[in-house]
């Protein structure tokens, strides 16, 4: 009986270190490249998907940064996202916000294009904890593909959260 006892918990640790095992992620492998079609941005914005077009989308990298601009091209409004992170090393995870060493941010942007002059700007960080993150999981010569999330904050201190956010877009 003890013998079946002894058994049972050897094979039921395994499975469980098992599912453990598989269960997690590096933070060095930038996660899943999420959804976004090629050439694009999209994310949910309070729960709204926004999807950008790849006319107006682009992604460059200049002195170790990357920079993911684009906007969806709405007329009257406009919405617009932009990615940033200041010194890329690869695939991984980037942090906005977090310490006074952390360059990252985020923004979402809408416009109404008859009165740009009262754009609304949701940016992150706004203060000094972690509001988000950036994940590239796939970076080449000429694409960048990852994910992204982030709380965004406006000049009137209100909040919007920015969820399931993607992009595959070209480089530059």
């Amino acid at each position: 009986m003890k013998t079946i006892k002894k058994s049972y918990l050897i094979a039921l640790t395994i499975i469980l270190s098992g599912l453990f095992t598989f269960s997690c992620k590096s933070d060095d492998d930038g996660g899943g490249g999420g959804g976004a079609a090629s050439g694009t941005i999209t994310a949910k914005v309070d729960g709204t998907t926004v999807s950008t077009i790849e006319l107006t989308t682009a992604a460059q990298i200049s002195g170790g940064s990357l920079m993911i601009t684009g906007n969806d091209g709405g007329s009257p409004n406009n919405k617009a996202f932009q990615l940033s992170i200041t010194s890329l090393d690869g695939t991984g995870t980037y942090p906005i916000g977090g310490g006074a060493n952390v360059f990252n941010i985020a923004s979402y942007t809408e416009i109404n294009v008859s009165d740009p002059m009262n754009a609304q700007i949701w940016q992150a960080p706004y203060d000094d904890t972690q509001v988000g993150e950036i994940n590239i999981s796939e970076l080449s010569d000429s694409r960048v593909k990852g994910t992204f999330s982030f709380r965004g904050k406006n000049a009137d201190g209100n909040i919007k959260n920015i969820t399931e956010g993607s992009f595959n877009v070209a480089l530059n």
